[in-house]
């Protein structure tokens, strides 16, 4: 897994979002195989890895779990995030600069199109911890001063505003670095053969307990497949990278008839309007692969097809609508099972 230092400093510690990928691994066969459920971060994980022997890995899951909703959740009011947001001096712990420091350079590749600090906009729309406002350009030109991630810095550890307004989520991007930093300590344990997967985002190495490269079940686009795993698109095989997938048929608002993405455009401080129903991204790690499906699905399929094409290293299913039928377009590194 490329750039493992940015992951060093959690192993010191002791104590849509969207589910959209349903696991299959079938781990009964081999009694080495040890699975752990459970909730965090508003959504579910499931972990399963080898591990000859009786003894848990669930105290270090947990502990480290616990780290990154005290660092990066927004629903926690007194996570390190929540703090940064009401302006209080804090210093930046590892896991809040490493997720910074990334979403600032793929904010810089996306040309704005990825932008954590966009959250006063899901704030308005009703997808942040408040409820819906009544939107109107006004608000959304007055937003518009204080959203951006020229706007935003990280000084010494501590985060420097141009606007005190200036808030943060990380949401598009935490799920997949908690289960990067998940597989970072096995790897570290030299665990060869695991599957990590937080709310849909997965990183997985080596193989199942049938021997066999881990299997991903892509969900179906659907409105009303709302079941993980009850209607797949597709299954498709993994083993050492990251897959994350990002879409809008299960997270959205209606009001008057009016049906609005959860998919905010940075650019524009409005939902998202475009036939790509979701994207299914595999990077070399699943922080950046969580980020790329947000991009994607936010430029839609033809600018995502031109950021595949001049991204090596980067693989992606898209599903999208043409004339009311299901659509897919895909790369060469997606393997369909």
């Amino acid at each position: 897994m490329p750039e493992m230092k940015i992951y060093k400093a959690l192993l010191n510690i002791t104590p849509l979002i969207l589910i959209s990928a349903f696991i299959c691994t079938s781990c009964s066969s081999r009694q080495d195989y040890k699975t752990i459920d459970g909730f965090t971060q508003g959504t579910t994980y499931h972990i399963v890895y080898q591990q000859p022997g009786a003894d848990s890995l669930n105290a270090m899951i947990d502990s480290i779990l616990m780290a990154v909703d005290n660092s990066l959740s927004v629903y926690n009011d007194s996570s390190l995030i929540s703090r940064i947001n009401r302006n209080e001096e804090v210093l930046a712990d590892t896991l809040f600069v490493n997720v910074f420091n990334r979403s600032r350079e793929i904010w810089e590749l996306s040309k704005g199109s990825f932008d954590i600090s966009a959250a006063p906009y899901f704030e308005v729309w009703g997808f942040g911890a408040g409820e819906k406002r009544d939107v109107t350009q006004p608000m959304i030109d007055s937003i518009r001063q204080f959203v951006g991630m020229d706007k935003v810095s990280l000084d010494s550890g501590r985060v420097v505003k141009s606007d005190p307004r200036v808030s943060l989520n990380v949401n598009a991007i935490a799920q997949g670095y908690t289960a990067d930093v998940i597989a970072y300590a096995f790897d570290r344990l030299g665990i060869k053969n695991y599957l990590v997967e937080v709310g849909g985002e997965i990183f997985c190495r080596g193989v199942n307990a049938r021997g066999n490269e881990w299997t991903v079940g892509l969900d179906k686009p659907v409105e009303g497949n709302m079941i993980q795993g009850e209607e797949l698109q597709e299954i498709i095989t993994l083993s050492g990278r990251g897959l994350a997938t990002s879409g809008n048929y299960r997270k959205f608002i209606e009001e008057n008839g009016q049906k609005y993405s959860h998919t905010i455009d940075p650019g524009t401080g409005y939902p998202v309007k475009q036939s790509l129903l979701s994207a299914t991204v595999i990077a070399p790690d699943a922080m950046t692969a969580d980020a790329y499906a947000t991009w994607f699905m936010v430029v839609g399929l033809e600018k995502a097809k031109e950021v595949l094409a001049a991204s090596p290293g980067i693989d992606a299913y898209l599903v999208y609508d043409k004339d009311g039928k299901f659509e897919v377009f895909y790369t060469d590194g997606i393997k369909i099972k």
